[in-house]
C-alpha cells in the first residue's frame, strides 16, 4: 500500500500489493483516493515526489514465506482476531485463517481488491471467518485485534503509531513487514530469506514483533513482606516499553534499573541498599501490579503494587 517516499529505496524495495489480476495492478495514488498522498507529501521529502511517478508505482504482495514467518512469529492461534491494515489481496487473513485458525479483518482502501480477497477467502474455505472491508486504514477501530499487520512505509506506521498505543490492548502483537516503527523499538527483529519476494536484490524480509506495552508511568504504592511496616513509593515515567524512575521510602529516593514492560509484564531492579533489593518480575493489570521478588535467582517473597 505504501506511495513512494525517497526514490533511491524504491530502487532496493517496493511495497506490496496484490498478486492478483490486471485490473487491480493500480498506482498507489488511485488507490488510495488522495489518502496517502495527503499524509506523506506533509513531509518535505514527500513534496519533492510527483503525482506521475505514484501513479505508476506497482503493487507487490508480502511474500507467502514471509507471510508464514510473520504469524509464526507473532504465534496466531485459534483464538486471535487478526487485523491487516492495507490487506492487498487479503493473504496475510486468510493464511491466519486457514493455517491457524484464526478470525480475521482486512482493511483495504481499495474496493476491487476487497472483492479479490473476498473471492480468495471464499476459494480458501474461510468465507466464514475472515472479513475484508473498503476503509481508511486511518480511522479503523483497532480495539478488537489481538494481532495487528502492516506492510507500509515507515512514515505511516509511525503515524499510526498513536492509534497503536492508545486502541490496542496490553499484550497485543503487533508485526511488520520491512519497515520498524521509530523510536519504538521492537521487541523481536529477525531478517529471513525470501526468495519468492518479487522485488530487492537480497530477496530478503525484515520482520519485527512488538508486544504493545501496558501503561506503567505514574506513582504507585509498593507493599512486601520483606520491608513489614515500611511504605515505599514507586514513581514511574515510559517511553514506550522502557519505563524508569525511582522507589521513594523514608525520605530517600533509589533509582531503578533495566525496567521494561512486554506486554502486560513487567521487570525491573532496586539496587542493593534497602530491604526493597531485587530483581522484580511481575504483571501488570490496569491499577495493580504483582509480582515476585528475586535475590540470586531464587524467590524472596511476592510483591504488589496499587496505582496511587
Amino acid at each position: 500500500m505504501k506511495a513512494r517516499i525517497h526514490p533511491a529505496p524504491l530502487l532496493r524495495e517496493v511495497p506490496r500489493r496484490a498478486a492478483g489480476p490486471a485490473p487491480l495492478l493500480r498506482g498507489v495514488a488511485r488507490r488510495a483516493g488522495g489518502l496517502l498522498l495527503a499524509v506523506l507529501c506533509s513531509a518535505a521529502s514527500g513534496q519533492a515526489l510527483s503525482q506521475a511517478f505514484l501513479s505508476n508505482a506497482p503493487y507487490v504482495p508480502t511474500p507467502q514465506s514471509t507471510v508464514d514467518r510473520m504469524l509464526e512469529l507473532a504465534q496466531v492461534g485459534a483464538d486471535d482476531y487478526v487485523i491487516d491494515l492495507g490487506s492487498g489481496d487479503g493473504r496475510i487473513v486468510i493464511t491466519a485463517a486457514k493455517k491457524h485458525g484464526a478470525r480475521g479483518l482486512g482493511i483495504e482502501i481499495e474496493s476491487d481488491l476487497v472483492r479479490y480477497s473476498q473471492y480468495l477467502a471464499r476459494g480458501a474455505g474461510v468465507a466464514d471467518r475472515v472479513k475484508f472491508v473498503t476503509e481508511d486504514l486511518f480511522t479503523t477501530d483497532l480495539r478488537p485485534a489481538t494481532v495487528l499487520t502492516l506492510y507500509l512505509f515507515r512514515e505511516l506506521n509511525i503515524k499510526l503509531r498513536p492509534r497503536i498505543l492508545e486502541q490496542l490492548r496490553p499484550g497485543t502483537r503487533v508485526v511488520t513487514h520491512d519497515w520498524d516503527m521509530g523510536e519504538w523499538e521492537p521487541d523481536v527483529a529477525e531478517t529471513i530469506g525470501a526468495p519468492d519476494k518479487p522485488v530487492g536484490i537480497e530477496r530478503s524480509s525484515k520482520i519485527f514483533l512488538w508486544y504493545v506495552p501496558a501503561k506503567v508511568a505514574g506513582a504507585w504504592r509498593l507493599e512486601t513482606p520483606l520491608a513489614p511496616g515500611r511504605s515505599a513509593t514507586l514513581a514511574l515515567t515510559q517511553q514506550f516499553q522502557r519505563f524508569e524512575g525511582g522507589l521513594e521510602t523514608g525520605g530517600a529516593r533509589q533509582a531503578i534499573a533495566g525496567a521494561r514492560a512486554r506486554g502486560t509484564a513487567i521487570r525491573f531492579s532496586v539496587p542493593a541498599g534497602s530491604p526493597f533489593t531485587g530483581f522484580y518480575e511481575g504483571t501488570v493489570d490496569g491499577a495493580q501490579m504483582r509480582g515476585e521478588i528475586l535475590r540470586d535467582g531464587v524467590s524472596a517473597g511476592p510483591f504488589t503494587a496499587s496505582r496511587l
